[in-house]
């Protein structure tokens, strides 16, 4: 059952999400309300009703934090790409470890 639970919401936000897409400019944001917000609220929502506020709370902190070490894993990417001319799998390969070391660094500078 909660897994019929968890694809009906999960749907909903993606529907809501893609109809925030629609309106906003450039088209290109589209691809960044897709999937990833969608699906972190289902699971948010659906944590919340089965474990309460706290599990949430520290759930939702451990995204954000996340998100922030792939975005400094993104940039890393595309400057390897851009100025040292590195192939995107080199790149990706190379850049992964940086994020494991923020986001498990955020993680203990936070809780630790």
């Amino acid at each position: 059952m909660e897994y019929v639970l968890r694809f009906i919401v999960g749907g909903f936000v993606v529907v809501a999400f893609a109809a925030l897409a629609e309106v906003l400019r450039p088209k290109s944001f589209a691809g960044l309300f897709g999937a990833a917000p969608s699906v972190a609220l289902a699971t948010l929502a659906l944590a919340f009703g089965k474990h309460g506020a706290d599990y949430v709370a520290v759930q939702a902190r451990s995204m954000a934090l996340g998100a922030l070490a792939f975005a400094l894993f993104s940039l890393l990417v595309c400057q390897l790409i851009m100025r040292l001319n590195w192939s995107a799998l080199a790149a990706a390969s190379a850049s992964l470890l940086i994020w494991f070391v923020a986001a498990f660094g955020l993680e203990q500078a936070l809780i630790g």
